[in-house]
């Protein structure tokens, strides 16, 4: 009996340090270093994308301002085009144009593969406007439209990719910016080839319909409300100088947009030739304060101005204001 009382007197010892111990020394999991370190800050170049993807530390302060890819005639490369296997797959590339319109979802690569080579053995810029598809013509072009938002951007096709069954392309960090396609990661578009030959170059520049359909929508068709001094780019056909005709100090011009983008003035500019407008009438493109501008004139009188503001807006769908 004795030593059963001591046994029991030993066991509620052991128990009563134990709970001291206990109350004594906290979790190390509420301490303040743990609580801190448990969420940490994202920053742009660590962590919250696929694969530690993302933009990098430097990125341009006005992406939207980036150029989308210039069309141009250039032939597909043999050794970027020949059949291959990729992840258990095998794929055909197409060796020149041909019509391919296709909806599927897009992803998209940052700096992860910044400075990398692509298919075409040339350097892949994240801020660039390209693509990598897995059967698209390498080099060739594609205009990629987000049908959430409408927004659309032409990309060259440079790289092979995604090999993901439930992908249909990848597109550089800054054409998914564009599409605004970046915080989810990844988004449904539409897919369109565009036919870059000689032939449909030419057809390309005389037709304002087929240059209307490849043109992007992420940049808006506005008419800057400023003075815009004559800084002459590009002028055709040279304005005819009027014989025995009094000198009028009045001259008025028509503004058919202000653009970021070099490549959309020029879009409006072989637009409004393809309206054959009055022989007498220059048309230009201007730069000024960081913009294209478009510029018809001069006009002798406000009338004819007018008239011309009134039947590009009419025809063309686009802004022009008359200044003098």
């Amino acid at each position: 009996m004795k030593n059963l009382n001591k046994l029991i007197l030993l066991l509620s010892i052991i128990l009563l340090t134990s709970c001291v111990t206990n109350s004594v020394l906290p979790p190390a999991a509420t301490t303040p270093a743990a609580s801190a370190s448990s969420k940490p800050a994202l920053k742009p170049s660590a962590g919250g994308y696929y694969l530690d993807d993302g933009p990098g530390d430097n990125a341009p302060a006005d992406i939207d301002s980036i150029p989308d890819a210039t069309l141009k005639t250039e032939v597909p490369l043999a050794r970027a085009n020949k059949p291959y296997t990729a992840l258990g797959q095998q794929y055909t590339p197409l060796t020149s144009y041909s019509p391919y319109k296709k909806q599927g979802v897009a992803s998209w690569y940052g700096r992860k593969y910044h400075g990398k080579k692509t298919s075409t053995g040339e350097i892949y810029d994240m801020y660039g406007m390209s693509g990598a598809h897995t059967v698209l013509p390498i080099p060739s072009y594609a205009k990629v439209t987000n049908p959430a938002n409408g927004r659309s951007v032409i990309v060259r096709i440079n790289d092979r990719g995604p090999f993901k069954r439930d992908r249909l392309i990848d597109l550089s960090y800054a054409a998914a910016y564009k599409l605004r396609l970046i915080n989810q990661g990844s988004g449904l578009v539409e897919v369109e080839t565009i036919d870059t030959s000689a032939e449909a170059m030419l057809k390309m520049a005389k037709s304002p319909a087929t240059v209307a359909a490849t043109m992007p929508a992420t940049t808006a068709i506005t008419a800057a409300q400023t003075a815009m001094p004559e800084v002459t780019v590009k002028t055709m056909p040279a304005i005819a100088e009027p014989i025995n005709t009094i000198p009028n100090s009045e001259q008025y011009y028509v503004q058919a947009g202000a653009f970021k983008n070099e490549i959309n003035g020029d879009l409006v500019l072989k637009k409004i030739q393809g309206l054959q407008p009055d022989e007498s009438v220059g048309v230009a493109k201007v730069y000024n304060n960081g913009l294209y501008r478009v510029r018809l004139g001069p006009y002798t009188n406000r009338n004819d101005a007018d008239a011309s503001a009134a039947n590009i807006r009419r025809q063309l769908n686009i802004s022009a204001i008359v200044q003098n």
